[in-house]
């Protein structure tokens, strides 16, 4: 582990180079602590976070130069008494993203041929959540003073990020208690993943889900696979607004500018 730190910076992110695994690839962990964190006993919540390079500093997200800045958001609604105290581990994303964040049981219907063709390779993501679960998860709970019940882990992305937290949440609902699906990437595999909801979801009574999409670029397409995706919350019991929330943005690409816009919305239903 090495500190790591730029300009502007609230709190403090704690960096593992690389965070090993016999599961998956070695990769990028970021571990962000509150300030307060290091002088306290209290034990925290746990936020997981998919494409971490993008979450902090803005000259690490390479494709819009724009980060999440989540050390300013969560800070201040931990301040203002919104949310729980939390840290936020990031998970930086691989040359593998797609292949480890594509919902694998639920493109496994789709010929392989095709998936080799989209994805360069068969889908990983089985064993990246077995990553995150096994390797991950523990060492976070042994080495940082959280704590380590669903209710208080969660897991959140953007995109195909969305994606793989809501199977997270459906594969593991002992270990998530809500996902934080921001401009949810459903039409690949021709909207494969919603059948797997109408199979998988877990009970309302202990998870909460957040969607959310935007009008421009890539999320005009995602309306009506969200649409579909509500009446299938609905129908497994999910309370608009109690445990679950999916939230429309006028004018919003697919972005990290405007995921960072929004993100204090997933924050607050997940964690308030």
């Amino acid at each position: 582990m090495i500190p790591y730190d730029f300009t502007g910076l609230i709190g403090q992110i704690e960096r593992y180079n690389p965070f090993p695994s016999t599961l998956v690839p070695p990769r990028i962990v970021d571990v962000w602590l509150p300030p307060g964190y290091t002088d306290s006993s209290e034990r925290y919540s746990v936020l997981y976070m998919s494409d971490g390079q993008n979450l902090f500093n803005p000259e690490l997200s390479k494709l819009s130069h724009f980060a999440w800045v989540m050390d300013e958001t969560v800070n201040r609604l931990i301040e203002e008494g919104k949310i729980k105290k939390i840290i936020v581990v990031g998970i930086w994303s691989t040359k593998d993203r797609v292949r480890e964040y594509i919902p694998q049981k639920a493109v496994s219907g789709i010929k392989k041929i095709v998936l080799d063709l989209h994805l360069h390779g068969s889908p990983n993501s089985d064993r990246y959540l077995r990553f995150m679960v096994e390797e991950l998860k523990p060492f976070i709970d042994s080495n940082y003073h959280t704590k380590k019940n669903a209710n208080d882990t969660f897991i959140m992305g953007s995109s195909m990020g969305g994606l793989i937290s809501l199977y997270a949440l459906c594969e593991y609902p002992e270990v998530f208690g809500g996902a934080g699906c921001v401009s949810t990437h459903f039409p690949i595999g021709k909207g494969a993943m919603l059948d797997y909801m109408k199979a998988k979801l877990p009970d309302p009574a202990h998870h909460r889900i957040y969607f959310d999409f935007g009008t421009g670029s890539l999320d005009a397409a995602y309306e009506p696979y969200q649409q579909m995706a509500d009446e299938i919350m609905q129908a497994k019991g999910y309370i608009q607004g109690i445990d679950w929330l999916t939230k429309k943005f006028e004018g919003h690409d697919h972005s990290e500018k405007y995921w960072r816009e929004r993100v204090h919305f997933p924050l607050e239903f997940l964690l308030g």
